[in-house]
Formats: C-alpha cells, structure tokens, sequence
C-alpha cells in the first residue's frame, strides 16, 4: 500500500483542490472518535455519555461534523458530473450514479451482508429475536450509522437537476431549500401537521449540499458572514423556540435536531461551513506538505470501510472488557475518562483489522466500454443504451435509499420474527430492507455498465 500511496499523492495534479480531501477525512474522522467517545457501556446496558453530563451536549455545536461532509460532497458532485457530461455523449445519470457509489456501496453491501449473517447466526443458536445484552445492542447499533449512507445516496440522485437549479439561480436555489426548511418546522411546530417533519431530510440536507455547489464555483465569498448567521440563528433558535441543545439525537428527547433535521441543524451547518472555510489558507498550506498529503490520501482510500466498522470495534472492546470481567468504572468519572485513551486505541487496532480485512471493496472497479461482438459499442448506440439505464439507475438508487434507511430504523435484530421499526409512515422489516438494498445496489451497478 505505501507505494501505491506515495504513487498517487506524487501524481496529484496541481489543480486539484487538496483542502477538500482534508475536510472529507478530517470530518469522518471526527464523527469515528464522537462515536467511541460518546457509548457508555456498563453491567446493565448501554448508556449516552451527553446524557449522563448534559454539559457536555454544546460540544456538539464543534464535534457534530457531518454537514461539513455533505458540503464536501456537494463539491465533488458538481465537478464530477460536469466532467461526466464533458466526455460522454447522451444521458450521464447511469453512468454518474454508479461513478460515484462504487467506492459507497460496495463496501456498504458487504457491511450489510457480514451483520445479517451474523444476526442470524445468533437468531439460529438461540439468540431470540428480542436478544437481550451487548449482543442485542450490537445487532440494533451497527446498523445505525446507515443514515448516513442513505442520506448521501439521496444527494447523489439529486445532484443532475439540484446542479441545472445552481448554474440558473446561485443563491437563490440554495435560499428555495432554506425556506422549505422553515416552512416544514412552522408546519410541524406551530400547525402540528403530521409527518410533514420528515420533509426536512431532503430540505437541511440538500442545502447543506448546494453549498458545496457554490462553493465549486467560488461563490462563498464571506465565509465569516456565512459562519455569524449560521451560529447567530442556532443560537436563537435553541434558546427561544422548541430546539434542543445537542446537534446530536439523544435517547429519550421529544424532539431531535438531527432525525429528522431540523432548521436548527441547518444553521449548525452554515456555521461549520462558514468556519472551515475561514480555515481555508491555512489548511491549503497544511495539506500541501508531501506527508500530510500522503497520509491524506491514504486516509480516503479506506475512510468509508472504516467508518463502517468502527461501532463494531467499539462493540467489540466493549464486549471483551466484559468477557474478561476487566472494571467498567461509572460513566464520566475520573477512572472513567483514565481508561479513554486506552479504549480509544484498542477500538482503533481493531478497526485497522477490519479495515485491511474489508478495504479491497472500496477500491472502484475499471468502467469498461459497452462491447459487441466486433469490439466496443458504437457511440450512438452506447448513447441510447445509456439513455435507457437511467430510469433502472433511478430505481435502484431509490431501493437502496429505502433500504439502508429502513436499515438503520430496525437494525438486525429479530430477522426471522419480522421484527419492524417504522420508517416515515411505512412499517419496514430488516430481511425486507435488505432485499431492497441488494436489489437497488444491483440495478446501479448494471445500469452503469451500459454506459460507453
């Protein structure tokens, strides 16, 4: 690997916008020690270390991370698909769409397949469909994070027509999807509407998305007024109107800044967004030393299989402390928060196991030509076979959405019972969301092949 690494940061062009690489591991990585640092586990189950001191919950306001992400994605989409629509002739979509879920779905599959075995395996040897202990919490809590994979999957599909709404409107695309997102929290707070909340997925989180458009196009230019009103507005909003203080869901809470969003959230994103900005000079000169960038690099080549498994290394440092009877001492005490770094350091050895385990499905496949039987499809009709995959792209990317969030609604627990957690206003199983995904993951896949 570390040729291959030293390879590839020495062939970056001077073009590319390295900051942005940062920022992609930089936030995934902040979100990895969030979650080991926030599970409390003891003898009688699994407890929230912002629940136990709520003081701590406005760490939330630097720590939750993951709009930046999104932003990030918003700016790699728009390059992406341009460049797409540059070199190829006739509907991009299929071939979009499958360009930039390789590197995310492939490793998800395999996530989702290693746990679903394994919940049955449990299940088979008499676990139960209601299993009680670390056991019953593993299988609920490893397949939460897949949130965020269905999130993304939606800022991907929506990406082509978000993109033609940016190059018409700038601004005023992202300011429609703001405004929608105030709509849906006066809808659901003030008229008491049902339902209408969930909205918010697409609203917060596709504007946190088109910023990045317009960040592609070097159209944040005050960062700093970007940064006040976002962080002006959150503060408002939580000290006068229903919002709580974490930027993070929190067990128990009627309402919940993150599921589904709310227009607090989003103004914790435009904070994020306007400070990393602010941190832009210093971290374009960071990210341009040779091993800064080389690490940058590696980093991204495995941040997705690492996101995915790092609450099953947690789980797993957890589970063996309590197999070999080592003291779990009372959350948030000072033995407590001794025996951090040390829990910190075993669940990242162990991540690095499942990493090198697991990475070879995050590395993209080549993309060859449509071929026939005298050799490579000619150009219209790769053209019309392209064409013709968007609609089963479309469909397999909407499976999928649906699968991975129901997913992470029901986790694996109780597979053959048909144990369900509702999604939106529909009752969904795991062995159904599964199947969904499966599915929707194998039409994105054939359909971009089709692609010239």
């Amino acid at each position: 690997m570390g040729s291959s690494v030293r390879e590839l940061a020495a062939a970056t062009p001077g073009t590319r916008d390295r900051y942005i690489d940062l920022l992609r591991v930089a936030s995934l990585g902040t979100v990895v020690l969030g979650h080991w640092l926030m599970a409390v586990v003891t003898g009688d189950g699994v407890d929230n270390l912002l629940a136990v001191v709520p003081e701590l919950q406005l760490l939330t306001w630097a720590l939750q991370i993951m709009p930046v992400f999104f932003f990030v994605g918003g700016f790699s989409h728009a390059l992406s698909y341009r460049s797409l629509s540059r070199r190829t002739d006739g509907s991009v979509y299929a071939a979009f769409l499958r360009a930039r879920l390789q590197r995310l779905l492939r490793p998800t599959m395999v996530f989702i397949l290693v746990w679903g075995a394994a919940a049955l395996i449990v299940q088979l040897l008499g676990g139960g469909g209601e299993t009680t202990g670390l056991t019953g919490v593993a299988l609920r809590l490893v397949a939460q994070p897949l949130w965020f994979i269905g999130i993304y999957l939606a800022m991907v599909a929506f990406t082509p027509p978000l993109l033609k709404l940016h190059e018409r409107y700038g601004w005023g695309a992202f300011g429609a999807l703001v405004a929608g997102a105030c709509l849906v929290d006066g809808l659901r707070f003030l008229g008491g509407v049902p339902f209408v909340e969930f909205l918010n997925f697409a609203f917060v989180w596709l504007a946190v998305h088109q910023l990045g458009f317009l960040r592609a196009d070097g159209r944040i230019r005050m960062p700093s007024a970007l940064a006040a009103a976002g962080l002006a507005g959150a503060a408002g909003l939580v000290a006068f109107g229903p919002y709580p203080l974490s930027m993070v869901g929190m067990p128990g809470e009627k309402v919940s800044n993150m599921a589904p969003p709310t227009l607090a959230l989003l103004c914790h994103g435009l904070w994020l967004v306007g400070a990393v900005e602010l941190l832009r000079t210093p971290g374009t000169r960071l990210v341009q030393r040779a091993r800064v960038w080389r690490a940058v690099v590696a980093a991204n080549g495995i941040a997705m299989t690492a996101f995915l498994w790092h609450l099953t290394a947690m789980l797993g440092v957890y589970g063996a402390m309590l197999a070999l009877d080592v003291p779990l001492p009372a959350p948030a005490s000072g033995a407590w928060w001794a025996q951090v770094p040390v829990r910190i350091a075993v669940a990242a050895a162990l991540t690095a196991v499942l990493v090198a385990a697991f990475r070879s499905f995050e590395r993209p496949a080549a993309v060859r030509p449509a071929a026939g039987p005298d050799g490579p499809a000619p150009a219209s009709r790769a053209a019309r076979a392209a064409s013709g995959s968007g609609p089963a792209a479309a469909l397999g990317i909407a499976l999928c959405l649906f699968g991975v969030l129901g997913l992470s609604m029901v986790g694996f627990g109780g597979m053959l019972e048909g144990k369900s957690a509702m999604l939106v206003a529909v009752r969904v199983t795991a062995p159904v969301a599964v199947t969904m995904a499966l599915a929707g993951w194998l039409l994105v896949e054939r359909a971009g092949r089709h692609r010239s």
